[in-house]
C-alpha cells in the first residue's frame, strides 16, 4: 500500500535538498568567487567532500521511495552508483599510489581517478532528479 502522508513528503523534500546540496554548493560558490573577486574558482571535489550530505540524502529519498512505492529504481540505483563510483576512484588513487604521492600523475592516472568522481556527480544529479519526481508524485493530486 502506498503511503503518501506527511511523514513521507517530509522525508523526500529533506532528501532532495540534501541530494543537491553536494551538487549546487561549488557551482553558488564558484559563482560568488567570481562576481565578488573576479576569479573563477570551481572545486570538483567539493561534491565528493560533502558525500555525508548526499548518502543521509540518499537513504531518506530511498526511505521514502519505498513507502511511497515510486521512484525506487532510480534513486535506488542512482545511489548505489554513487556509493560505489566514489569508493572505487579512492580505491584507484590508494592503488596507484595517487593518493600518497608516490606516482607522478600522469594524464592517464589522472582521468582514471577523476572520471568515477565525474560518474559519482551525475549519479548524485540523477538522485536529486528521483528526489524532485518523487515529491511531485506526492504532491500530486489524484485524478478525478
Amino acid at each position: 500500500m502506498e503511503k503518501k502522508d506527511v511523514f513521507t513528503k517530509i522525508l523526500a523534500i529533506i532528501g532532495t535538498i540534501l541530494m543537491w546540496f553536494p551538487i549546487l554548493t561549488p557551482i553558488v560558490l564558484s559563482a560568488a568567487s567570481f562576481i565578488g573577486e573576479r576569479v573563477f574558482r570551481f572545486d570538483y571535489l567539493m561534491p565528493a567532500e560533502l558525500f555525508p550530505s548526499a548518502l543521509l540524502g540518499g537513504g531518506l529519498l530511498l526511505w521514502a521511495s519505498l513507502r511511497a512505492r515510486s521512484r525506487r529504481g532510480l534513486i535506488g540505483w542512482g545511489l548505489a552508483i554513487a556509493v560505489g563510483m566514489l569508493f572505487g576512484g579512492q580505491a584507484l588513487a590508494v592503488v596507484t599510489g595517487m593518493a600518497s604521492g608516490e606516482t607522478e600523475p600522469t594524464a592517464w592516472l589522472m582521468a582514471l581517478i577523476l572520471v568515477p568522481i565525474g560518474i559519482y556527480a551525475l549519479a548524485l544529479v540523477a538522485v536529486g532528479v528521483g528526489g524532485v519526481l518523487l515529491a511531485r508524485d506526492l504532491f500530486k493530486h489524484p485524478a478525478q
